[in-house]
């Protein structure tokens, strides 16, 4: 999975996050792009690199990977993500696979508003009950599991002027 940041004119940092198709297990929600891992590539790097071509069309020669993250795990399924931080160069113009409804480029000043910051409870599968979920709202999205989880450790780096693009 790869995690993209870049500036555009303005100077404004963003993260580029995907709304999934309504198909498949995660369908309809916000992350980053990536997936899984198939037997020709090498490494997670590589299968980010890979997934994240395929998804958005974003060329591996606009990517420059800054570290490789904790890996998580998504609390519905369990998939290990492994995570990858990197500055970007963004297309002029997304190209999306039939797997992404939308690409968000979200503000990073956004997500570390107070009001963006919120918590529901959560029923989740196989009678382990209720328990509370903090999230993003960013307008209709809400940004929450793995990708809230990635993303909350990242907010103070980028506030405090670290593993900013250029």
């Amino acid at each position: 999975m790869l995690v993209p940041i870049f500036r555009r004119t303005g100077g404004i940092l963003r993260v580029v996050l995907v709304r999934r198709s309504e198909h498949g297990v995660h369908g309809g929600q916000i992350g980053f792009p990536g997936g899984k891992r198939e037997p020709a590539d090498r490494s997670f790097l590589e299968t980010a690199l890979r997934e994240t071509h395929e998804e958005i069309g974003l060329a591996r020669d606009r990517v420059k990977v800054i570290e490789a993250l904790p890996p998580v795990e998504t609390l519905t399924t369990a998939y290990r993500i492994f995570p990858f931080l990197a500055r970007i160069d963004p297309p002029p113009r997304w190209n999306c696979s039939d797997e992404i409804a939308e690409v968000l480029e979200v503000a990073v000043d956004d997500l570390a508003k107070p009001e963006a910051h919120g918590e529901d409870l959560a029923d989740f599968p196989a009678g382990t009950g209720s328990r509370p979920i903090p999230f993003f709202q960013l307008g209709p999205h809400r940004i929450w599991g793995a990708t809230y989880r990635i993303l909350r450790p990242l907010l103070a780096r980028w506030a405090a002027g670290t593993d900013v693009a250029p």
